[in-house]
């Protein structure tokens, strides 16, 4: 059974950082596109980060460049978000999705976790 297991959601102030994981299990993960979304209240989801299988790209959202940094590490099976100069409007919902990189494409997400930035 695949699950991929978000967690590191905080309450902020802004300027402040946080560092989300998500760690994934009950698949080979360094087959994998791993990214982050989030999801604001009253808002439609949003892609934030995507990183390929072996890390040698990343891709962010045009509102998070220079500050929030993808990575992995396929040894533990987890993806890092690592945001930085947080401001309140990336007050969200983050989840982790993944993505199989080779035929029988499949996906996953997980359950999420809550980033708050507030005075």
């Amino acid at each position: 059974q695949v699950q991929l297991v978000e967690s590191g959601g905080d309450l902020v102030q802004p300027g402040g950082s946080l560092r989300l994981s998500c760690a994934a299990s009950g698949l080979i993960f360094r087959i994998y596109h791993m990214s982050w979304y989030r999801q604001a209240p009253g808002k439609e989801r949003e892609l934030v980060a995507t990183i390929a299988p072996m890390g040698l790209t990343t891709n962010y959202a045009d509102s998070v460049k220079d500050r929030f940094t993808i990575s992995r590490d396929n040894a533990k099976n987890t993806a890092y978000l690592q945001m930085n100069s947080l401001k309140n409007e990336d007050t969200a919902v983050y989840y982790c999705k993944a993505v199989r990189a080779i035929k029988p494409i499949d996906h996953y997400w997980g359950q999420g976790t809550q980033v708050t930035v507030s005075s």
